[in-house]
C-alpha cells in the first residue's frame, strides 16, 4: 500500500503537465470529508491516505504519496437533491430563504446562484417543495461549502480554544509560583534545623 500523507489543495504551484500525467482517484463525497481512508488510484494502486485531523478533500486537490508521485482527486458522482426555485421572477429570493431553513438542519449544502445540492433525504424534499421549491434527484459530484464541515471549522476549533492554552502556562506559571512558595519555607526549615545544632552545640 503507498501511502499518501500530503494534500496541495488544487494542486497549486504544481505545472499542467505533471498533472496530466498523474494518477487520478475518484472519490465521494462521504470519503473525502475523512482524514484517512483506503482508496484505489487509476492505476490500480492501492493508497493509504492519512492526512491532518479535520482535512477535507476536494475534487481537484493533489494528493502526495510517499514515493514523491501525485494523485488528482477527482469527485465522484453521487445521489443529490437538486433543488431550484419554481417562480424565476424571486428564484434569488426564495434560494436564500430555502438555504436559511437548510441551513438550520446543519446538514452540508452546496451553493450555486441558480441551485442548491444536498445529500438525499425525503423528509428535506418534502419540505423543499412545500416551500415551493423544485426538486430532483441526480447523479453529480458533491461539494458542499465549508464552514462547519470544512477545514475552516479546524480553524475556528482550534482558534476556539487558543485560550485554554493561554490558561494552561499560567496553571504552569501558578505552579511555578507555588514552587517557589514551597522553596522559600524549606529555606527557613533550614535556618531553624542550622538554629537547633547551634543551640546543642553551645
Amino acid at each position: 500500500m503507498l501511502i499518501c500523507s500530503k494534500r496541495m489543495p488544487q494542486g497549486q504551484g504544481l505545472a499542467r503537465p505533471l498533472l496530466k500525467r498523474a494518477c487520478t482517484v475518484t472519490l465521494d463525497w462521504d470519503t473525502r470529508q475523512k482524514s484517512r481512508f483506503d482508496a484505489t488510484d487509476s492505476s490500480g494502486r492501492a493508497l493509504g491516505v492519512f492526512l491532518p485531523r479535520g482535512t477535507v478533500v476536494r475534487g481537484g486537490d493533489v494528493l502526495v504519496a510517499e514515493d514523491g508521485s501525485l494523485i488528482v482527486v477527482l469527485a465522484a458522482p453521487q445521489k443529490v437533491l437538486r433543488i431550484v426555485a419554481s417562480n424565476p421572477s424571486v428564484a434569488a429570493f426564495d434560494l436564500m430563504r430555502a438555504a436559511y431553513h437548510l441551513g438550520n438542519r446543519h446538514i452540508p449544502i452546496e451553493l450555486h446562484a441558480d441551485h442548491l445540492k444536498i445529500e438525499p433525504d425525503h423528509v428535506l424534499a418534502d419540505l423543499m417543495q412545500s416551500m415551493g421549491m423544485q426538486v430532483q434527484e441526480v447523479q453529480e459530484a458533491f461539494e458542499p461549502e465549508g464552514g462547519a464541515y470544512g477545514d475552516s471549522a479546524l480553524l475556528s476549533h482550534d482558534h476556539g480554544h487558543g485560550p485554554h492554552h493561554h490558561h494552561s502556562p499560567s496553571h504552569g506559571s501558578g505552579s511555578h509560583h507555588h514552587d517557589c512558595g514551597h522553596d522559600h519555607p524549606h529555606s527557613h526549615d533550614q535556618d531553624r534545623k542550622s538554629t537547633r545544632l547551634n543551640s546543642s552545640h553551645t
